[in-house]
């Protein structure tokens, strides 16, 4: 998905819950937000901080996540990157206990986990499907945002009080994978 089509997608959003835009944004899962220049990222939309505002908002929030989702992948293989950037904001909220879309966001920091696996090198299959590390670095970045919070993860995934199912046991895995350091394949 290209930058323009990302920028519509978030332009459409704002148009159909122009309440998130107008929203006080004190959330402490989005401390920072505002702080980050959204704009200086390639092919990244300024109104990330709104769609992560409108996760909190229950009418907004789905809708919010979609269009996240959307914004945060290039493709189904491949990260954009924004993601780094927002996975703060992402972990921190899929740890907020009432937030109707956390089933989402737990899925969404799952495949940005397993995106941001390196490649081994030596497998053509692999390198097909997702390209050299070297000509995506986001999936660097991506690995060393999970290793940045892992005590925030890592919290999300001890918390006694989560539904159960929220986190299957393979994702569980795979988030828990993504905190610790990756070794790169030969």
């Amino acid at each position: 998905m290209d930058a323009a089509v990302k920028e519509a997608a978030v332009a459409r959003f704002l148009r159909e819950y122009p309440q998130v835009e107008r929203a006080a944004c004190d959330h402490p899962a989005l401390l920072g937000c505002a702080d980050v220049d959204w704009s200086r990222i390639p092919g990244c939309p300024a109104g990330i901080p709104v769609l992560l505002r409108g996760l909190l908002d229950e009418t907004a929030g789905p809708k919010a996540l979609s269009v996240l989702e959307n914004v945060l992948m290039n493709s189904v293989f491949h990260v954009s990157a924004a993601m780094p950037a927002a996975l703060p904001f992402l972990i921190h909220l899929a740890a907020v206990p009432d937030i109707a879309v956390r089933p989402g966001l737990v899925d969404l920091l799952v495949v940005a986990a397993e995106l941001s696996l390196p490649v081994d090198a030596d497998d053509e299959r692999q390198v097909l499907l997702f390209g050299k590390d070297c000509d995506h670095p986001e999936r660097e970045w991506c690995r060393a945002a999970f290793a940045a919070h892992a005590s925030a993860l890592r919290a999300l995934l001890e918390d006694e009080t989560l539904p159960d199912g929220l986190i299957s046991a393979d994702n569980r895995e795979c988030l828990l994978r993504a905190v610790e350091p990756q070794p790169y394949p030969s």
